[in-house]
């Protein structure tokens, strides 16, 4: 029989206040029952919830949800392991795994063979800024596709990560600013914002109408490699943000990164662990016993190497910055120079109020992002925490789906229309292993030299016209380091 030996009970969380978009995400009471050895598998039990959850079917027509993954190592053993999952194929009572009451279970056929990385748990119901509560979930591990015997003695860890659902659809590249022309999308060379209606391949500059331009690159730190008279090709692989995906709802915190480095041998942690204690970043300590003062705040100092080890880590894949356009747009008319929440009005934090506490704010009210080195923000600042009490898209920073902190915070690293490297990208999602120093591996995934990885959004410490959509200014700028400003988060293509 599986023994369960030990449980951990861990959740990669930021806690949001009055916000509508604002989280608390727990995992608690983790079992294993059930167990088959006929079949090799075994039931992961816990319960689930989170604050202020959503689903609508007008406006963005849209919902948020938990992707939800576990971790294994055998008693004997130091090494955690990712568990395989049962996948969700549509056949019928949940394909093995309990689903809760109110709640839907989705996921997708990771390794070719009926097994799934992770699941994403979300309502089935229409809710508006409810407390989601999941209690009595049931995962079917098929622990026999993971190389375990029916005896072993297993420590078990369920991990959930709040994400957002982005719908498949249509959407529009660029917002036809005429001012501070910083690499913007263009419609060929007209000036004017590109729909884009699939996922076929595109072409990239030449001036054509269809094409996607860039204003001839104007502005850009490091421009990329095609302009009004040189065109490459986008092809149908590389992830345009027509299709449905997930994204995290928040920039990867400190909580969550070292949730990650704790599960990680001591030369894989070594390699991706930043303990330089500067800019509000609290991460210290040593392989297996890192610590952060600031759990609750995004996590800087992030390097591509960084990021997209802890994306592969937790089955998840890189942001392509035609998707953070999705993302933040929406389905929405473009406006010129306008920031994600739809607008060219923002309010920069000025100082932080319960500085590194769970209701950590801006000290200003009707503050909505943090941008320009305040002397009172000179860091990243915790996920979710804008509003204020403000529930309006403007009011919390949100974009249009409801993912938080697209403007400013910390830079997006996303994956680079601008260089061969990165058009190379075509969709593949981590499988929960990274190799052994440390790194992703994941075929097509651009390499820690960071070729094909560009920054979208603005940060802390930036001018407030690099927080706009469509500014390009860094999305072709390689940069393997770790500077202050610097974080990213994941998504998923939906199942």
């Amino acid at each position: 029989m599986l023994k369960l030996k030990l449980f951990c009970l861990s959740a990669l969380f930021t806690i949001a206040v009055n916000s509508i978009v604002a989280n608390n995400i727990t995992v608690s009471n983790v079992t294993l029952s059930g167990q088959n050895s006929v079949a090799d598998y075994t039931m992961v039990q816990f319960d689930i919830g989170w604050s202020n959850s959503w689903r609508v079917n007008t406006g963005p027509s849209n919902w948020d949800a938990a992707w939800i993954f576990v971790k294994f190592r055998i008693k004997t053993q130091t090494n955690w392991n990712h568990a395989t999952l049962n996948w969700v194929n549509g056949t019928g009572a949940a394909d093995g795994h309990a689903v809760p009451a109110n709640g839907v279970i989705s996921s997708s056929n990771d390794n070719g063979a009926g097994g799934a990385y992770g699941i994403f748990l979300y309502s089935n119901t229409n809710i508006l800024q409810a407390n989601a509560s999941y209690p009595n979930v049931q995962l079917r591990w098929n622990y026999g596709m993971d190389g375990l015997s029916d005896n072993d003695s297993v420590e078990v860890c369920v991990f959930a990560i709040e994400m957002v659902h982005i719908p498949q659809g249509n959407y529009f590249l660029g917002d036809g600013t005429t001012n501070n022309i910083q690499g913007q999308f263009e419609n060929g060379n007209s000036g004017n914002a590109l729909q884009i209606t699939s996922e076929g391949a595109l072409i990239l500059g030449g001036s054509s109408p269809g094409s996607i331009g860039n204003n001839n690159a104007s502005g850009m730190i490091a421009p990329d490699d095609f302009n009004d008279a040189v065109s490459q090709i986008l092809p149908a692989a590389f992830p345009k943000g027509h299709r449905g995906f997930y994204c995290m709802k928040y920039e990867v915190t400190q909580g969550q990164y070292i949730a990650f480095l704790n599960k990680l041998t001591t030369l894989q942690a070594i390699s991706r662990a930043y303990t330089g204690g500067a800019s509000r970043n609290g991460i210290s300590g040593s392989p297996g016993n890192y610590t952060t003062t600031n759990p609750y705040v995004a996590c800087n100092f992030l390097s591509w190497a960084d990021l997209s080890a802890y994306l592969d880590w937790a089955a998840l894949r890189p942001m392509t910055e035609l998707e953070f356009e999705k993302a933040a747009r929406g389905s929405m008319n473009p406006i010129a120079n306008e920031y994600v929440w739809g607008s060219t009005d923002l309010t920069g934090a000025t100082g932080i109020s319960n500085p590194g506490l769970p209701n950590e704010t801006a000290s200003n009210a009707g503050a909505n992002c943090a941008f320009g080195s305040s002397p009172g923000v000179q860091g990243p600042m915790r996920a979710g925490n804008f509003g204020q009490g403000i529930n309006t898209r403007v009011g919390v920073g949100a974009g249009y789906f409801g993912v938080l902190e697209l403007s400013g915070n910390l830079m997006e690293r996303c994956i680079s229309v601008g260089n061969a490297s990165g058009r190379m990208f075509n969709a593949l999602q981590g499988n929960g292993v990274i190799d052994a120093n440390g790194n992703s591996d994941v075929s097509n995934w651009p390499g820690i030299n960071a070729l094909g990885v560009g920054m979208r959004g603005g940060n802390w410490y930036s001018a407030a016209i690099f927080l706009r959509i469509s500014d390009r200014n860094n999305a072709s700028n390689t940069n393997t380091n770790r500077p202050m400003h610097f974080g990213g988060r994941g998504v998923r293509t939906a199942p």
